[in-house]
């Protein structure tokens, strides 16, 4: 567009179009994405809702992604034993760990759910499971099931997951709606989504601007009416993320 511009303040006596949001905006054909040439470049150009979706932290070279979600000052930094423990899992549920990548959260809460219970890792990266495999192999965990999604949906059963949660994941979705009316359809009626995602209401958490959310934005999002989605609960006790916990509501029954 300002190239655009320029050429018009050059061609003295020209007619030239004026320039319109369309130069710069284009639209899916469903009208739920809007695509902007000018964006954050941490961004993948993509909105949904008003909010920009961040580009997906991947496997990495030689596993380099994989080893930062490793990294053992996470523990730390994310206090991710405390948010396991926030979660009140009970043995026999059945968990997705939606984004497991190399499965640091599904081996943590896998324990929780023994006898019968389990955990399904879902990544849409090869390595990534693999990994997760390898690494609970290596600490004797059995109960974790991995399975490969793609970007539109996570690939579970109708009714089958009594809580599916997204740890630092749902942001990069790079087709949230369609994936969150597949996760809905995935859980049983009073089950739990929990997203996990840093704070953007606190200037003070040092993420990148796409790589957080607010709390309002994630209820505008999970609490559409097509997905049965109803906001629960924050949970306040980790240092930059908060924990946003919505219910599936039992299917009304017509007479």
């Amino acid at each position: 567009m300002t190239i655009r511009l320029l050429l018009c303040s050059l061609a003295a006596g020209l007619f030239c179009a004026p320039v319109t949001a369309q130069d710069d905006e284009r639209r899916s054909p469903d009208d739920r994405y809007v695509f902007k040439r000018d964006h954050d470049p941490n961004g993948i150009g993509k909105f949904y809702m008003g909010r920009e979706i961040a580009y997906v932290m991947g496997f990495g070279f030689n596993g380099s992604g994989a080893r930062w979600l490793e990294r053992q000052e996470r523990e730390k930094e994310e206090r991710l034993t405390l948010m396991v423990r926030s979660l009140k899992l009970k043995p026999g549920d059945v968990v997705a760990d939606i984004g497991a990548g190399s499965g640091v959260i599904s081996m943590l809460m896998a324990e929780q759910l023994l006898p019968e219970g389990y955990v399904i890792g879902v990544d849409v990266q090869d390595e990534m499971l693999l990994r997760l495999q390898d690494n609970a192999k290596k600490k004797g965990i059995t109960n974790i099931v991995p399975i490969k999604g793609n970007q539109k949906s996570p690939s579970l059963a109708p009714a089958s997951v009594d809580l599916a949660i997204m740890v630092d994941v749902y942001h990069e979705f790079e087709f949230p709606y369609e994936m969150m009316a597949q996760i809905s359809k995935a859980i049983k009626p009073g089950g739990r989504v929990v997203l996990v995602e840093y704070r953007m209401e606190d200037p003070t958490v040092p993420i990148k601007l796409v790589h957080k959310m607010t709390e309002k934005q994630a209820k505008l999002e999970v609490e559409q009416k097509e997905f049965g989605l109803k906001w629960t609960e924050t949970i306040a006790v980790l240092p930059a993320q908060h924990i946003i916990v919505f219910t599936k509501q039992a299917s009304e029954k017509k007479n």
